[in-house]
């Protein structure tokens, strides 16, 4: 299996006349989970290796396993331009050959969009693009079976507006070249293409009339505007099929062909009523037959809509929608399957197996080995979408936010908090609310949780693990025209706690909703501050399936914050357009919407700004409205005047929606912009961007919050995100500097990874420490040397980027006083740029014989205040910095005075266990010398014995289980007192002088020359 980390975004959008990407190349973010799968729409498999199965998530990318799905890994960063997946076809004459098509079918409000065909050649470790880039999302891609560079591609649209690149295409170059074979309008896509396994020239097709507004979901038209189409010519020339389908509305259609019987044709078709269901074909798809109507095969068809047919039985129907249903006798009588997850999208049966297959849904992709008896886990695909992130004042802090069809809002750590035996998987909790969230922790009781379900409040309490409902209105909105609602709560409705005062919390519907009691009572402290236009005020799904679930509510309030400098200003967006701001608590509201923003944009985020009361930020996402353009803007006067700070050429590509904006707190000007396809930051308050992509995965960044110098990031497809420490970019412009420099480290935590939590790599937690930033001018020629430095001067550690010839280190003084060795450290780079180290907070461990363990593994010094000295050529530079308490080791009944006597015993007894180790080594080699004489004198005999029984009582013998003697004594006392913060116990004092009065019994005994 092989590895890829994700890559830098290299794409050409990056403009000519902004600081290189390399500036920050340092910086890198983390995953931080959750661990468990988020919504797969396609997946593929290799009938000739069966352990081999693909997926594509709808914004975490293609993945692939080679072990049944036992284990997944992404073969698409670094190439992709989109996220989102709607097609992966195999070549089986040559699994080597891979198209996928991008831009998910399932149209959602938050579907990303499709840019077009890509291809690989090597079973998917490289790709190349291959044109399509305008079509939008592509719902199927087939290829000939005998020949794999004839492929069509079903291209649905662009799901938010019209264009002219639906249809279906055609390449016979593998892509070189492509033509559309089939149009029907700019609205009429086609949704899926299948063809005749006897012969690849019959053809199947099904348009499909579909449009998103953020109102509604248009699925489907009149006959002419959708329907199933065949062609005998390879897509040349196409005719309607008609008999027997629905004959006036008709909207998505998935057809299936029998691979073992040619004659039956298989047709999910969204219709009215009971016209909706499975039709059948016994003539090659000429006439069908409706089969069944049952209500479950053909919930929600512009998300689902999706039939599969065993290869080696034609009976055998499979159907995913909300539930997943399996007939096997032809589609007449249906029984529900029970895979790990609901709302289920697609599966691939091996042709040669028909009882392995994979199967995708909204919970991630999972593979079975006996007809879906048991499946493979989702809880190893870190694709989760996640809405929103929060954190709390915990240590280490945790990130909460709304996860995509999951039945609780989740909250995962930033390091490990505690030891389990999975952590990839214990470290999810349960936060309450559901899928939308958010969840917000209260800010001094982390136990405490408000959490959102669909507009429905709840309170919910980690320690009993039950949530407290106080609903709004407590009237239940689904399936209501919204403009008949008392209060309008949106899928996503905001809950902001006050900065000023943790009882005051705030949620939104067209209102402002205050409480101070958590949620017992309410009060309206707004008007209706949205557009509320009359015309969008409409039962949601047209104009065959109604679908309202809260999510096309139009007018309601989406994002909310109160300055955190001045209580009572309050910003508010919504998403149609409306932006507006109370300085009064909510007696009075002014419309503060820029006056050249286009109407009707949804406002994801408002950002008042931590240095300026008067100052605020917006950023507005259009894209719903078929405008793909990037809208942050800035005040600095309460609203009354407005910066556009993405104009298309300053940094943000004019393709790039954004969806979040946030001020440094420390550092004014400072600000990170998510868009839809990756991060952004500007060091000059918006005049102009520069990537901030890192080795981050392209993928739609939904929020992110700075907390403790972090910049946190929730993403729809990959889950949450850590950049730790962004101390460089708050302390100095790097463009500015042109001499080695020290960065000011951040006042650290001692924080130690509990047990049980070191080897977990989902996620992968970087080692405890204190993060040391530099920047070189070039890339360095000479070593790099940092020194750690006590509050006294003392060297406590030191590290090398080379080895530094004997001689040339300074001066030699005692270890136990001062420590002037350089350990080589590989992570200690030299690159031009910005450059990251991380101390682990330990001081120089014991003398070893052995090089590589050499001065490793010491005490972790105690808190207090230390200096990082960097030597770089004539350089000299220093930056004083300091360690805390970890204040769940101060509540656990551990001062600060306990932890240094502890230090202060680690330390004496590394010297003494160093003094055992050089002891021990000097008795080796003198036995080794009197044992290489060809003879020895009586004395030198005598002499020889005495040592002999020496380094038996200092040296462990080799063997299995063989008594620890004196050297392993003192290593088992200093393990020992290296696990916690503590002081150290009566035994372990007792036990000291013991040792120390053995290891000076056997010196003596021994008399060895100095």
């Amino acid at each position: 299996m092989r590895l890829r980390s994700t890559f830098t975004l290299a794409f050409s959008f990056l403009c000519a006349g902004l600081l290189s990407g390399q500036d920050y190349s340092a910086l890198k973010y983390r995953e931080a989970g959750p661990y468990r799968g988020g919504r797969v729409t396609t997946v593929a498999g290799v009938a000739t290796s069966p352990g081999t199965f693909y997926f594509g998530a709808t914004g975490g990318g293609v993945w692939k396993s080679e072990d049944y799905g036992a284990r997944w890994f992404n073969i698409s960063d670094g190439y992709f331009k989109t996220p989102s997946i709607g097609a992966i076809a195999v070549a089986q004459n040559d699994p080597n050959v891979l198209y996928v098509g991008t831009g998910s079918d399932g149209l959602r409000s938050n579907v990303i969009e499709g840019r077009g065909m890509y291809k690989s050649v090597d079973a998917g470790n490289s790709w190349m693009e291959i044109g399509l880039k305008h079509v939008g999302q592509i719902g199927a891609v087939r290829l000939h079976p005998e020949d794999f560079n004839t492929v069509y591609v079903a291209a649905i649209g662009k799901a938010f507006r019209s264009n002219p690149e639906r249809g279906l295409f055609k390449t016979s170059d593998g892509g070189k070249t492509w033509s559309r074979v089939l149009f029907i309008s700019e609205e009429t896509g086609v949704s899926d293409v299948e063809m005749l396994p006897t012969n690849p020239n019959f053809l199947f097709a099904a348009a499909w009339k579909a449009i998103r507004t953020p109102w509604t979901i248009i699925s489907g038209g009149t006959a002419k505007e959708g329907g199933l189409y065949k062609s005998l010519d390879a897509g040349k020339t196409w005719y309607r099929v008609e008999n027997g389908l629905p004959k006036e509305l008709i909207g998505k259609i998935d057809i299936e062909v029998s691979a073992s019987d040619s004659r039956i044709v298989y047709a999910l078709v969204e219709a009215p009523g009971k016209e909706g269901g499975l039709y059948k074909s016994i003539d090659q798809g000429e006439s069908f037959t409706q089969v069944s109507s049952h209500n479950g095969i053909r919930s929600r068809p512009f998300y689902y809509t999706n039939i599969r047919v065993d290869p080696k039985n034609p009976d055998v129907v499979y159907a995913m929608a909300t539930g997943y249903y399996k007939s096997e006798d032809g589609g007449e009588n249906w029984n529900r399957m029970n895979p790990p997850h609901g709302d289920n999208h697609d599966m691939w049966i091996n042709p040669n197996a028909p009882n392995l297959f994979i199967q995708s849904n909204d919970g991630g992709a999972n593979v079975t080995h006996n007809g879906g008896k048991s499946w493979s886990t989702q809880f190893n695909q870190p694709t989760a979408e996640i809405y929103q992130v929060e954190v709390d004042n915990q240590h280490p802090y945790w990130l909460y936010g709304g996860q995509q069809d999951n039945y609780s809002t989740v909250a995962v750590p930033s390091m490990p908090p505690y030891g389990v035996q999975a952590p990839g998987i214990g470290f999810i909790q349960n936060t309450g609310g559901c899928e939308t969230g958010p969840a917000v922790p209260h800010p001094t009781n982390p136990d405490i949780v408000y959490s959102n379900c669909k507009g429905r409040f709840t309170v919910y309490n980690k320690r009993t693990g039950t949530e407290q409902s106080y609903y709004v209105g407590a009237s239940n909105m689904y399936g209501h025209n919204p403009r008949d609602l008392k209060f309008r709560f949106q899928r996503v409705s905001p809950i902001h706690v006050s900065p000023h005062d943790p009882k005051v919390i705030y949620h939104t519907s067209q209102y402002v909703h205050k409480t101070t009691d958590e949620g017992k009572t309410w009060e309206i402290i707004s008007p209706d501050l949205t557009a509320f236009e009359a015309d969008k005020q409409v039962i949601s799904g047209s104009p065959i399936t109604r679908d309202i679930t809260g999510e096309e509510f139009y007018s309601t309030i989406y994002a909310i914050r109160e300055s955190p400098l001045q209580a009572g200003v309050i910003w508010v967006g919504s998403n149609d357009g409306p932006i507006h701001v109370t300085r009064d608590g909510g007696s009075t509201w002014d419309e503060v919407t820029p006056r050249n923003l286009p109407p009707g944009g949804r406002v994801d985020a408002v950002e008042p700004s931590p240095h300026n009361p008067a100052k605020a930020y917006v950023a507005v996402l259009r894209y719903l409205l078929g405008d793909p353009k990037p809208y942050i803007y800035k005040t600095e006067n309460y609203g009354k005047n407005w910066t556009l700070l993405t104009t298309g050429s300053n940094g943000i590509p004019d393709d790039f929606p954004t969806r979040v904006i946030r001020e440094d707190p420390e550092r004014e000007g400072l600000l990170f912009a998510g868009t839809e396809y990756g991060m952004f930051v500007s060091t000059n308050d918006g005049e102009t961007w520069k990537s901030f992509q890192q080795n981050l995965p392209v993928t739609p960044i939904t929020d992110l919050k700075i907390h403790r110098g972090d910049l946190a990031l929730s993403t729809m497809g990959r889950g949450f995100w850590i950049l730790d420490q962004i101390g460089p970019l708050r302390q100095r412009d790097l463009s500015a500097l042109s001499e080695p420099y020290l960065f000011k480290p951040e006042r650290t935590m001692r924080y130690r990874t509990p047990s049980g939590a070191w080897n977990g790599d989902t996620p992968s937690y970087p080692k405890a420490g204190v993060v040391l930033d530099y920047f070189l001018p070039e890339k360095g020629e000479q070593p790099v040397k940092i020194e750690i430095r006590n509050a006294s001067g003392q060297v406590l550690t030191a590290f090398s980027s080379d080895s530094i010839p004997n001689g040339n280190s300074g001066v030699s003084r005692d270890m136990g006083t001062n420590f002037t060795e350089f350990l080589v450290s590989e992570s200690l780079t030299k690159h031009k740029g910005l450059n990251r180290f991380r101390w682990d907070m330990t001081m120089a461990g014991p003398w070893n014989s052995n090089d590589n363990r050499k001065y490793r593994n010491g005490p972790m010094v105690p808190p207090g205040a230390y200096k990082a000295v960097l030597v770089y050529g004539d350089k000299t530079l220093s930056q004083d910095f300091e360690l805390v308490m970890d204040p769940r080791v101060v509540e656990g009944g551990v001062s600060e005075t306990d932890v240094k006597q502890q230090v202060e015993f680690q330390r004496a007894v590394r010297d003494k266990l160093s003094e055992a180790y050089r002891f021990e080594q000097a008795l080796e080699k003198e036995v080794e010398s009197l044992n290489s004489k060809p003879r020895l004198s009586a004395s030198e005999q005598t002499r020889l014995k005495t040592l002999e029984g020496v380094l038996s009582q200092v040296q462990t013998e080799e063997g299995i289980y063989m008594q620890p003697m004196l050297a392993d004594q003192w290593r088992y006392l200093y393990s020992m007192m290296n696990q916690a913060d503590q002081l150290p116990g009566r035994d372990a004092q007792q036990r000291f002088s013991e040792l120390e009065a053995e290891l000076q019994r056997l010196k003596s005994k021994a008399v060895l020359k100095e």
